[in-house]
């Protein structure tokens, strides 16, 4: 079975040669993806906590492309400039998973693509 890729106007478009996401095998595969405007391909959110909420918006969007949801979200990753933004950014993420919880982990890194302060990826189970 090959692999599919999955593309969606609703997202961003990838700023470098990946992905926005891949389904294979039943999951799908999500990139990270960073508070990109889909529209400008600008920033958006001064805060970390409102660059997680365009975040979570653009992995939504990815997810549905793919017919997959938050609810089908197994493991997540979460890279922050600073571990300082760690209980603004959870509790942003915490409103997406307000049951179900998938694994995660989170990390902090030196920078992230464009200057962002929080990107997030996902691996799912596709519908």
């Amino acid at each position: 079975m090959k692999p599919e890729i999955v593309a969606t106007s609703s997202a961003p478009a990838a700023i470098g040669p990946y992905s926005q996401a891949v389904k294979a095998q039943g999951m799908v595969y999500c990139s990270g993806q960073i508070a990109l405007d889909p529209a400008t391909g600008q920033i958006v959110g001064s805060t970390a906590a409102e660059q997680a909420v365009v975040v979570m918006k653009n992995l939504e969007a990815v997810l549905r492309a793919a017919g997959s949801s938050f609810d089908q979200v197994v493991r997540t990753t979460i890279y922050l400039v600073s571990m300082a933004d760690f209980a603004g950014v959870n509790e942003v993420y915490g409103q997406r998973f307000p049951g179900h919880k998938p694994a995660r982990a989170t990390v902090a890194v030196k920078e992230l693509p464009k200057g962002g302060l929080v990107e997030i990826d996902c691996i799912a189970i596709a519908s």
